[in-house]
Parts: structure tokens; C-alpha cells; sequence
């Protein structure tokens, strides 16, 4: 995808430089019945993991349907993030003129930020517990005088379609055509979305960014809201608002549906770059992304350089193929919001799965839970008076080590008897017959109770264990 021109990056700043928004957990349960209890809401979240994994892995491009910032007084901004059972975590977000405030998934693995649009907006097989389809939160650009629809020669309509976008009915010669930029269709795993660009004033309580890209969607499926996409192209809101970091803690998944919220928190910076690091976390470099011709999705992700996993003092040998992405963009680890159990190939799941096996063989297998929930290794523990599990560690290049509590990737599973690993792997392969995309998904499951920080400046993450909880 080409690469708009450089005047639509500009940035202007006084004195904002960050902002702080509430990040919540986002409820994902489809099924309102007596039945739905806590083996099918883990195997609606394995599932919708698996789904999220496999459209990570084999992206479809962006389908059409056949610039500045200003500021006045802070450095940063904040807004809260909410954990819901959908199994992702909600960002409330404001928009137009005056402002409507709209909830959004946050998500970290797409890029266009959309909300549902007009009094039209549609969403099929939405009917989520909690949720009413019909009073869906909707963006209505009539009621905001700062909403416009993106023109089909606007550089900015680029972001999706690339510089081939294909403006049916515009002169070429002439800057004048009144074309709008073609319709977008887009897939979630489970869900999918369509709609048209706006641009728009995206406002915070002392920040506002005009001539914002966003999606305006008028057709959804499954979607019980829109996504506010972190990505890494240019649509992205770190990119539209060239943030130097952003940081979230994501409280625990205990606190599903809940008003228990944590900061997510947007660093615009102050103009000139600072290669300090936030006291107490480990970093490691981002790896570079997979320049795959017949794929720019995979240019979106955030790569990690994974080096090792353990189990307990065991270390699983993991092929280096798997670790490190190809030419060909397979293989490889990636950092994922929008999925909520760590995805593993299955030749990376089953090295790991066959380790917890083995330290945990004086445990009865429980292959029913295991049925059940599509989750595995699952452990009968009854009867034991204390029960040892291996610790589950990740080391990044650098050294850094993500060594995760109990909670991060074993849960309890309908009662106190039984207990699964919470990493899920899947058996497609790609259309060629061999690997897809990237082996291993880190998703927010994994990232309960940890502050995380993407610092894009200095292109590096960095993490720490950290109580997220009030």
C-alpha cells in the first residue's frame, strides 16, 4: 500500500501530549439460556479465539463494495477500558460536532477505527446477552456539522484501498471529482462489518484531532460494537494521531461486565523523541514485519521476537521456523488485544500441551471438559490437597521474561475439580497445504493484570506484572 503524503502527517502541538481513556472488558456471550454456563462461555471464547486467529493468519485485504492536530493544555490523554465476557476490553470514544460518545473493542490486530452509523445501521446474529441490537449505540453524521464523506481522490481514502484505488466516474486529470471513496468490507474472524469514510473531529476533554478517518458502518455481523483499531497502518489511531507510546493494565477477567475499569493511556509526546523507559518494565524490540507483496495485512501486526518458552524448568523446543516469521510471512509471534486466548500453531501447541502433560501426570486427565470447552489440557484436582502446576514463561529477544501467574493460563472449569489450560491451537492450514501466517498470538487473556506498553517511538514493547484492579 502506498504511503499518503507526508502534509497529512503534520502535527501541530502546543502543550497536550497524552491522553487517558477507561478501558473495560467487552461482553462477547451469544446465548441467553439456562444452559449457558461456564463450559460453553469458555467454548464460545475458544472458539471466537480460534475464529480471531485464523483471519489474523490468512487476512483478506480490504475490499471496496463494487491532518493535522491541535491541542491546548495536557501532554496526555486517558480514557477507561472495561472487561466485558465478549472477551475483549471497551474504549468509549467522542465524535463529531457536538460530540456523540461511542463504545469501541479495542483492538490491536486491525487498524480502521469504525463505528455503527446512522439510524439505519444493521447488525446480524447481534443478539448478545445484555445487548439489545435495537439500541445499539449509533454514530448519526446528520446531527454533526463537522462530518464529511471521504472523496474517492482524497489521499486519506489511500489508507484502505492503496494508491490503485479505482474512482469510477472521476477524470483523472481534474482534482474536482465528487466520487466517494468506494465502500469497505471488512472480516473478524466471526464478524464482519461494511460502511463508508468519514472524516470527523475525534475529541477529548482538552485534545482535539480534526479530519480523523473513520468508518462509518452500516452493516454488520456479529458485532455487538464498533472496533477501535491500534493497528500499525496509517489508518490506525496511533498513526492518525502519531502517538509516541500507548500503555493499558487489563484488569482481571473476574471483573466481566462490571464497572471495575483501568486506564488506557495515549502518549502524544511533546515534539521531540525521549529514549527513557518507564521504571519497572522489561522491553523487547518489535521484530520487523513480514514485507509479504501478496498480503500487506501482515504489516499491520506488532511482531515479537519470541526466543524461548518454558514450562516450569523445562524448556519446549520450539523450531526455529515457528519462532522467527519467513519471507513468505509465516511463522513468527505477534501481540494481540482482540484475541482473548493465546493462539498457538499446533505444532508449537502440542510441544507445549504435551510438557504440562507430562510434570502434571499424577492428575487425572479430564477429557469431557476438555470436549466441552475446546480447551486442553484439562486436570481433575479433586481430592488433592494442594496442587502443583508448572509456571508458563515467555523470553523475548533482550532477555525480557513474561513469566505468567496461574490465573493468566489455567482457569477453573465449572467447579473447584477441574482446570484447563487456557491456550487454544487450531488444525487448518493455508490454501498452499502448509503454514499461515504468524504461529503464535499472544492474546489479552495472557495479558490480565500486566501494564503493558507499546512504545512506538523507540519501536519496542514493554511489560510488567502489575495488580490492574482499583
Amino acid at each position: 500500500m502506498a504511503s499518503p503524503p507526508l502534509f497529512y502527517f503534520l502535527i501541530f502541538l502546543t502543550v497536550v501530549s497524552a491522553v487517558t481513556l477507561p478501558l473495560s472488558p467487552f461482553s462477547h456471550s451469544t446465548d441467553q439460556s439456562p444452559n449457558n454456563d461456564a463450559h460453553l462461555a469458555l467454548r464460545r471464547l475458544a472458539d471466537s479465539s480460534i475464529a480471531r486467529a485464523q483471519q489474523l493468519k490468512q487476512p483478506t485485504s480490504i475490499k471496496p463494495n463494487e491532518d493535522s492536530l491541535s491541542a491546548s493544555s495536557a501532554d496526555a490523554v486517558k480514557s477507561p477500558l472495561t472487561p466485558k465476557s465478549y472477551g475483549g476490553y471497551s474504549v468509549s470514544l467522542s465524535f463529531g460536532t457536538p460530540s456523540q460518545t461511542i463504545p469501541f473493542v479495542f483492538d490491536t490486530g486491525s487498524s480502521l477505527v469504525w463505528f455503527p452509523c446512522t439510524s439505519r445501521y444493521l447488525c446480524s446474529g447481534c443478539n448478545f446477552p445484555g445487548l439489545d441490537p435495537t439500541r445499539t449505540i449509533r454514530f448519526v453524521p446528520k446531527d454533526s456539522s463537522s462530518s464529511r464523506v471521504i472523496g474517492c481522490q482524497n489521499p486519506k481514502c489511500r489508507f484502505l484501498f492503496g494508491s490503485n484505488v479505482k474512482c469510477r466516474g472521476c477524470d483523472p486529470s481534474t482534482r474536482n471529482c465528487t466520487v466517494a471513496c468506494p465502500p469497505y468490507i471488512l472480516r473478524y474472524g466471526l464478524g464482519s462489518t461494511a460502511g463508508i469514510l468519514l472524516s470527523e473531529k475525534l475529541n477529548f476533554a482538552d485534545l482535539t484531532v480534526p479530519d480523523f478517518v473513520i468508518g462509518c458502518s452500516i452493516l454488520s455481523t456479529r458485532q455487538p460494537a464498533g472496533i477501535a483499531g491500534f493497528g500499525r497502518r496509517p489508518e490506525s489511531l496511533p498513526s492518525q494521531m502519531n502517538l509516541k507510546r500507548f500503555s493499558h493494565c487489563l484488569v482481571s477477567r473476574r471483573f466481566d461486565d462490571t464497572n471495575v475499569s483501568t486506564d488506557l493511556d495515549l502518549d502524544t509526546g511533546s515534539g521531540h523523541k525521549t529514549e527513557s523507559k518507564t521504571p519497572g518494565l522489561s522491553y523487547t524490540p518489535f521484530r520487523n514485519n513480514p514485507k509479504v507483496s501478496a498480503n500487506a495485512a501482515f504489516l499491520e501486526y506488532y511482531y515479537l521476537s519470541l526466543r524461548r518458552i518454558f514450562v516450569g524448568s523445562k524448556r519446549v523446543k520450539i523450531p526455529y521456523k515457528l519462532l522467527a516469521p519467513g519471507p513468505d510471512g509465516n511463522g513468527g509471534s505477534i501481540v494481540d488485544s482482540g484475541s482473548t486466548f493465546t493462539f498457538m500453531e499446533r505444532p508449537v501447541f502440542e510441544l507445549v500441551a504435551e510438557e504440562f502433560a507430562t510434570q502434571m501426570s499424577n492428575y487425572s486427565r479430564e477429557k469431557e471438559s476438555e470436549k466441552i470447552t475446546g480447551l486442553g489440557p484439562c486436570f481433575n484436582i479433586s481430592g488433592k490437597g494442594s496442587v502443583t502446576v508448572p509456571e508458563l514463561t515467555f523470553v523475548f529477544k533482550g532477555g525480557a521474561k513474561m513469566e505468567l501467574p496461574l490465573s493468566n493460563y489455567f482457569t477453573l472449569v465449572g467447579s473447584v475439580d477441574n482446570v484447563c489450560l487456557t491456550v487454544v491451537s487450531d488444525n487448518t492450514v493455508s490454501s498452499t497445504g502448509g503454514r499461515s501466517g504468524p504461529a503464535i498470538i499472544l492474546g489479552s487473556f495472557q495479558q490480565q493484570n500486566y501494564h503493558v506498553e507499546y512504545d512506538l517511538e523507540n519501536d519496542r514493547f514493554g511489560f510488567a506484572r502489575k495488580k490492574c484492579s482499583p
